[in-house]
């Protein structure tokens, strides 16, 4: 317990006091966030992964085509909330384990079948994924979330609602935001998702640019 709150405890007042952290390399500091295609990654590490992830948020009702090519061969799928759509887990289902949590967004069937934080275990990983990075790193500090029985702290943070790509290493843990897989909103960046591999060394995340639809920009 202590392990875990000091360690995120680092953590949350780093972003609440930065906004958006440097983001960290596996290696060290003052590497950029990758730009979309871009893995963050260790330079020296070329083993085969034992083991991918594919990371996806804010569908808002709208699951890209190329999202299920993308995601055809991966061990395990997150996805961050704000799906809208509850047929659209069933399509990523079909391709792999699904972890979803319901967003601000989800309303009805979604909102009483899906929590609001989730963990598990991918390939030796342990991760948790929340929509809100505020509340889902709140809860981390104060221990609300069962990660393993040890209290151990989880290689992955993922999140979602602010649709935008964003990466970094904070104390060994990889935080991950994919960006939103649908941009609904004029302002948003364009779409994209992430894949993250799991090696022997430890996690690369990779973000995916997706097509922007025509439309979009008027909302979901």
């Amino acid at each position: 317990m202590h392990l875990r709150t000091r360690s995120f405890g680092g953590v949350f007042t780093a972003m609440a006091a930065l906004g958006q952290p440097e983001a960290l390399s596996a290696g060290g500091p003052s590497a950029p966030v990758p730009n979309p295609g871009e893995a963050l990654t260790r330079p020296q590490d070329r083993a085969a992964p034992a083991a991918l992830i594919g990371v996806l948020s804010d569908t808002h009702g709208y699951l890209d085509p190329l999202i299920l090519d993308l995601f055809a061969r991966v061990d395990h799928i997150i996805h961050a909330g704000d799906i809208v759509d509850p047929r659209h887990l069933s399509q990523l289902a079909a391709l792999a384990p699904v972890t979803a949590v319901a967003g601000n967004a989800d309303t009805g069937e979604l909102d009483r079948a899906l929590p609001r934080e989730s963990s598990g275990e991918v390939g030796g990983i342990r991760f948790v994924v929340g929509h809100k990075r505020k509340r889902l790193l709140k809860r981390l500090v104060a221990g609300k979330l069962n990660i393993d029985q040890n209290g151990a702290v989880p290689n992955l943070v993922v999140f979602g609602h602010e649709h935008m790509p964003y990466a970094a290493w904070v104390d060994g843990t990889l935080l991950l935001n994919p960006g939103t897989a649908s941009s609904p909103e004029e302002e948003d960046d364009d779409p994209t998702v992430a894949i993250v591999q799991v090696k022997p060394s430890g996690l690369s995340a990779c973000f995916i640019p997706l097509v922007r639809r025509r439309g979009s920009d008027e909302g979901v």
